[in-house]
C-alpha cells in the first residue's frame, strides 16, 4: 500500500518507520531539507531504541523514502497521515495551525480519492474542521479518520509494531476497509481494532493520557502523605498494584510527570471542557499536584542546607522526562536546575542521551560531565532525576570518593533504603523513610 506521512517528529518517523518494515510503500514529507536529508542517510534525529536499526533496513529496501515535496508525496498515496504538531497555546487549547494548514495544502494537490488519517493528538471535532477544510478547497471525495497514536517513548517501536489496541474513528466503509487491511499484520495475536465515531476517537486518546496522568499525580500525593505518616509508599504500590482493576502501571512515585504528550493533553483535555462549559475538577488537580511536585526535591534540599545554596554544587542524574529516550520537553529536571541556580548553586549533570538538547537550551549555565561518575566530582550531593538503567547499580564506593559528601537525593527510588543507611549515606526518596545523618558524612 502506499502511504504518505506528513511530518517526521517523533509520531510521523515512528508511524512511517513502522509501516513500510510491513511492507508498505512510504514516504515521510518535512519542510525541513537539512533533516531530509539527514533522513534519506539513515540517521535519526532523535533516539528512539530500534528506530535507527529500521530507517537503514527500510530506506535499503527502497521502502522508504523522504522528501519536501508534498505534492509529490500524496500523489499516489492512497492513505495520508497527519503527524503534525499541536503545541498548546497561551490559553492551554491545542494549535491545529499546522494540522489545517497542511489540510489545504494536501487539498490543493489531490485529484483522487484519499484517506486522511489525523495522527496528531487533535482535540474533539478536529476531524469536522479538517472535513470542511478539503469542502473549501476541493471537489475530490477523502475520508477522515481519527487515529491517535498510543506510543511511549522509549517502547515506541514495540508499541507500534504489537499495539495492545488501534483506535481508529470513521464512519467511511472504505476507510475502514483501507485501515483494517493496513493494520492486519500488527494485530495477528488477537488485539482488537476499535473502530468508532470521529469524535470519540479524538477524546479517548486525551482520555487515555490524562488518566495515566492522574495516577502518577495519586501515587505522588501518596508518597507526600507516607513521607508525613512514616509509611513506604514502595509497599503501598505493591499492596494496590495486585488490585487488577488499578493494575501495576504507572504507580511509581516521583517529581512528576513530563514530556510530549501529558502535560499538554492534560491542558488540552481540561480546556476543551471549559470551551464547552464543563469544570474538569479532577484533571484541574492533578495539574496543580504535577506542578507543585516538581519542586519537591528541591524543597528537601532547602530543608537540609537552607534556602541559600550560594557555594553548593550539585551534581544530576538524568535530564530526559523518563529513560530510553532523549525528550526534555517539559522534564522536570529543567525546573530543578532553575531552581538551584536560582538558588546560588552551580549544577553538573550527565544524562546518557538527552545532554545535547539540555546544552541547547542552556548553554554554559550548567557543567555537562563525561560521564555519570565525573558529575560527581566534588559535588556537595546527588540527585537522581531520571530512572535511567545505568543509574540503577552504580559504585558506591567510587561515589563517597567523588561526591564531597555522602548525600544523595532520589526522585526516582532507584536504591534500596537499607542498603543506603548500611553504606552510610544520607539517603532522602520520595515517599519512604530519609535514612542517615549529614553529620556523619565526609565534608
Amino acid at each position: 500500500m502506499k502511504i504518505a506521512v506528513i511530518g517526521t517528529g517523533y509520531v510521523g518517523l515512528v508511524t512511517g518507520t513502522c509501516l513500510a518494515e510491513t511492507g508498505n510503500d512510504v514516504t515521510c514529507v518535512d519542510i525541513n531539507q537539512q533533516k531530509v536529508d539527514m533522513l534519506r542517510e539513515g540517521q535519526s534525529p532523535i533516539y528512539e531504541p530500534g528506530l535507527q536499526t529500521l530507517l537503514h533496513r527500510n530506506i535499503a529496501e527502497h521502502r522508504l523514502h523522504f522528501t519536501t515535496n508534498l505534492a509529490e508525496a500524496v500523489s499516489e498515496a492512497t492513505i495520508i497521515f497527519l503527524a503534525l504538531p499541536t503545541p498548546p497555546g497561551g490559553d492551554g487549547a491545542a494549535d491545529l495551525s499546522y494540522v489545517l494548514g497542511a489540510s489545504r495544502d494536501i487539498a490543493l494537490t489531490i485529484s483522487s480519492y484519499k484517506v486522511i488519517v489525523t495522527k496528531s493528538t487533535v482535540p474533539v471535532g478536529t476531524a469536522d474542521k479538517v472535513k470542511a477544510i478539503f469542502k473549501q478547497y476541493t471537489d475530490v471525495e477523502v475520508a477522515v479518520v481519527s487515529n491517535p497514536e498510543f506510543l511511549r517513548e522509549g517502547v515506541a517501536i514495540e508499541d507500534f509494531m504489537k499495539p495492545d489496541r488501534i483506535v481508529i474513528g470513521t464512519t467511511d466503509e472504505t476507510a475502514k476497509g483501507l485501515l483494517n487491511e493496513l493494520y492486519a499484520p500488527y494485530v495477528r495475536q488477537g488485539n482488537p481494532i476499535v473502530f468508532m465515531d470521529e469524535r470519540s476517537s479524538e477524546l479517548t486518546k486525551y482520555a487515555a493520557n490524562s488518566f495515566l496522568a492522574t495516577k502518577i499525580s495519586f501515587m505522588n500525593e501518596v508518597a507526600n502523605l507516607c513521607e508525613k505518616v512514616g509509611a513506604d509508599v514502595d509497599m503501598i504500590r505493591l499492596g494496590i498494584g495486585a488490585d487488577e482493576r488499578i493494575g501495576k502501571r504507572f504507580l511509581f512515585s516521583g517529581i512528576g510527570y513530563g514530556g510530549s504528550c501529558f502535560p499538554k493533553d492534560v491542558q488540552a483535555l481540561a480546556r476543551s471542557a471549559s470551551e464547552n462549559d464543563y469544570e474538569f475538577k479532577i484533571l484541574n488537580a492533578v495539574m496543580d499536584v504535577n506542578a507543585l511536585q516538581k519542586s519537591v526535591l528541591v524543597s528537601k534540599i532547602k530543608a537540609f542546607y537552607g534556602d541559600d545554596l550560594t557555594g553548593k554544587t550539585f551534581a544530576l542524574w538524568g535530564l530526559a522526562f523518563k529513560p530510553e529516550t532523549d525528550d526534555i520537553r517539559e522534564a522536570p529536571a529543567l525546573q530543578v536546575i532553575d531552581e538551584l541556580l536560582s538558588s546560588g548553586a552551580k549544577v553538573n549533570v550527565y544524562d546518557p542521551e538527552a545532554m545535547k538538547n539540555v546544552e541547547q537550551l542552556l548553554g554554559a549555565t550548567i557543567t555537562y560531565a563525561e560521564n555519570q561518575y565525573d558529575a560527581l566530582n566534588g559535588a556537595d550531593a546527588l540527585l537522581i532525576l531520571t530512572e535511567w538503567s545505568v543509574f540503577r547499580n552504580p559504585d558506591f564506593i567510587k561515589m563517597s570518593n567523588l561526591l564531597g559528601s555522602k548525600v544523595i537525593f532520589d526522585g526516582r527510588n532507584l536504591f534500596d533504603v537499607a542498603k543506603m543507611n548500611d553504606i552510610g549515606f544520607y539517603y532522602n526518596s520520595m515517599g519512604r523513610a530519609t535514612v542517615g545523618s549529614y553529620q556523619t558524612q565526609s565534608v
